[in-house]
């Protein structure tokens, strides 16, 4: 049985908002997201559908080339996971991306965060409550607490998982690019 590695980015946009949620966590990342590859191709979470506006929130197969994620600064952590594993994550989110129409962002559930008291609400997520939510459901770790009371920054303490990249998001996306592009001339000499 060979493992895999499943990534999780964290973010700093800058925007009001993230700004608002770093007053009161007094961390450097306010947004979660997961991925299944080091090239961040498919990157999920729950979160603004459109750039422009930040109350129109729901399920997002996020696009970190957008104007969004332009002069964010991030961590990119991984860890190993099981084949099964990682089938039961991908079919979890696809079942939540096959219904996106029918999720939304879980506002209040930010608020039961702040207060330390559990709100859910059938589907509905914040973007870390959707990541320890498919962490759980997939049985890839199971956490002390509700996913609805996981914040970004729990990810770093409480999963054994290695940080491999931390700086700007534009940045590490163009190492990836430049390796990419690097790669298919080695393979054409060879």
């Amino acid at each position: 049985m060979t493992d895999k590695n499943v990534y999780i980015l964290l973010t700093d946009t800058g925007t009001v908002f993230t700004r608002l949620i770093k007053l009161f966590t007094k961390k450097p990342y306010n947004h979660a997201s997961i991925c299944y590859d080091s090239n961040l191709n498919d990157v999920y979470s729950f979160g603004r559908k459109s750039v422009r506006n930040p109350f129109r929130g729901g399920f997002v197969k996020e696009n970190l080339q957008s104007e969004l994620f332009k002069r964010s600064k991030c961590a990119i952590y991984s860890f190993e996971v099981t084949n099964e594993q990682l089938v039961e994550m991908k079919q979890y989110i696809q079942s939540i991306e096959k219904q996106k129409d029918d999720y939304s962002y879980n506002l209040i559930g930010l608020f039961g965060f702040i207060i330390k008291k559990p709100i859910k609400r059938k589907n509905a997520f914040f973007c870390s409550q959707f990541v320890a939510t498919v962490l759980s459901e997939s049985n890839i770790f199971e956490f002390e607490k509700s996913p609805s009371l996981i914040a970004p920054h729990d990810f770093q303490r409480v999963i054994e998982c290695e940080i491999i990249y931390e700086g700007k998001l534009y940045n590490y996306l163009n190492e990836i690019e430049e390796e990419i592009i690097r790669v298919p001339d080695k393979l054409i000499s060879a």
